[in-house]
């Protein structure tokens, strides 16, 4: 398919979930495919999103003490070599640069899968002594992940971007209490700005991070009854710094190695966002994130246009200082062509101006999410649009949270979480946390352990083998 039409959506969200998605991302001109297969491009209004997502969590960061850095993206082959379990995990997704102009490399270099490798071959001629630590470096930037599996643009491309977090500690305990910190800015920037809920909680070893010793995740869930990882935050343990000898001095003049984490949060959170709010009408987006959270559309005639344009602008300017705002005074389409444009892109508020407002003092706001309409006085203009801008950040996740509690089933036998799965959704079950068990509830179901939550402890009977057991997160992964 080739780049977004101006025509509205024709597929239906809950007849065709994934022609509905590839619409919403072209039509609403949020991104468009690229020449280069599994790759994407950010159309404006996408990047906005991402870079407001940026905002938020940086600033989060930030407080938290946690600086940013750069570091090349291409990695030596023999920095890869250095930690075996990372390298088996990434090396089916690896591409390799081998020649540069018409000379080949005299060693390959990896295009940066992530960053561990170098980063730390770096880092450890930056620490000496206790009082280098901790050390707190986040990046900004692009990866390459050759996926073989069906790219979809945001969900699984084969370069994204993302926040890479790489934090070095003098302690096991300082490491670990990072956990919360971080993943608690995950939650509130997930909850709070993309209004997504989601499950927090430990991965099992099967799916921990490459090199980790353990990883934490929020896991959300789409319309068609898949599961998906959002952003996650991983122990690594004292791994790494073994591997690239990351030493330093103790306050008792002994040599230690350094304990890290890594944690992440990716550009596929808006695909997660986009396919979890948008209706058959196109995009939702929620207030804090989107590139326009108000267009004002001006209604006009021959007899009254110059008089409503020009209160029109008027109030643009009013409502711009402090919102995000877009005058569509373009002649050559009607308002109801406008009215349905902005629909498909999803600006949350949409405010109507004619004649008949103009000589009351009035403007009519519409909402995105509901549809909702009301008219508000002019001089109150600014107060109530924030109030309505407010309201749809908040239905957006009410709703959302509803959909995912609606569809978290439980089970306490493989039949009920067959049963269960079934019907799509995620499924809280019973497992021991061995891994043959999980291999045969995987093997029996096509599901897969998603997370095990720490907030919520229900002991049962493990639906693979009868022990004792905590509920996990279970369900089909995208």
């Amino acid at each position: 398919m080739s780049g977004a039409s101006q025509e509205g959506m024709t597929a239906k969200k809950a007849e065709n979930f994934d022609e509905w998605y590839t619409q919403v991302i072209l039509k609403s001109e949020m991104a468009d495919y690229s020449p280069v297969s599994g790759c994407m491009v950010f159309r404006p209004a996408g990047y906005a999103i991402w870079e407001n997502i940026q905002k938020a969590t940086d600033s989060e960061f930030k407080k938290a003490g946690i600086r940013n850095s750069y570091f090349p993206i291409f990695i030596p082959e023999r920095l890869l070599q250095k930690e075996a379990e990372h390298v088996q995990g990434f090396a089916p997704e690896v591409a390799w640069v081998t020649q540069a102009g018409g000379s080949q490399l005299d060693e390959k270099l990896a295009i940066r899968p992530t960053s561990e490798t170098l980063m730390y071959e770096v880092v450890s001629r930056w620490v000496r002594s206790w009082r280098d630590l901790p050390l707190r470096l986040n990046q900004w930037n692009n990866v390459v992940r050759w996926e073989f599996r069906h790219p979809t643009p945001f969900l699984r491309s084969r370069e994204f971007l993302w926040n890479e977090g790489h934090t070095l500690f003098a302690t096991k305990a300082e490491a670990d209490a990072e956990r919360d910190e971080v993943m608690g800015i995950y939650r509130r920037v997930t909850e709070e700005f993309m209004a997504l809920p989601g499950y927090f909680g430990r991965k099992s070893k099967s799916e921990t991070f490459a090199g980790a010793e353990a990883t934490y995740s929020i896991e959300h869930l789409l319309p068609d009854g898949k599961a998906i990882q959002g952003p996650d935050w991983h122990s690594d343990g004292q791994n790494f710094s073994k591997a690239f000898e990351i030493v330093f001095i103790d306050k008792d003049g002994n040599k230690q190695y350094a304990w890290q984490n890594t944690f992440a949060l990716t550009t596929r959170e808006i695909g997660v966002m986009l396919a979890i709010h948008g209706d058959d009408r196109g995009a939702v987006i929620p207030p804090r994130l989107a590139e326009t959270q108000v267009v004002l559309v001006p209604i006009v005639n021959d007899e009254n246009k110059k008089d409503v344009l020009t209160e029109a602008r008027r109030l643009a300017g009013v409502l711009s200082s402090t919102f995000r705002v877009f005058l569509d005074d373009r002649d050559n389409l009607t308002p109801g062509r406008k009215f349905n444009e902005w629909e498909l892109k999803g600006v949350p508020l949409r405010v109507e101006f004619g004649p008949r407002d103009m000589k009351e003092k009035q403007a009519v706001l519409v909402r995105r999410d509901t549809g909702g309409k009301r008219t508000v006085k002019l001089a109150a203009l600014p107060e109530e649009v924030s109030k309505e801008l407010e309201a749809v950040q908040a239905n957006l996740f009410q709703k959302a949270s509803e959909a995912l509690a609606k569809n978290t089933h439980e089970a306490s036998t493989m039949q009920e979480l067959k049963k269960a799965l079934s019907r799509g959704g995620i499924v809280r079950v019973p497992w021991c946390g061995r891994a043959d068990c999980e291999a045969r509830m995987k093997e029996e179901t096509g599901g897969k352990v998603l997370n095990v939550p720490l907030d919520e402890k229900r002991a049962g009977k493990c639906v693979a083998c009868g022990q004792d057991a905590d509920s996990a997160n279970f369900g089909r992964s995208y």
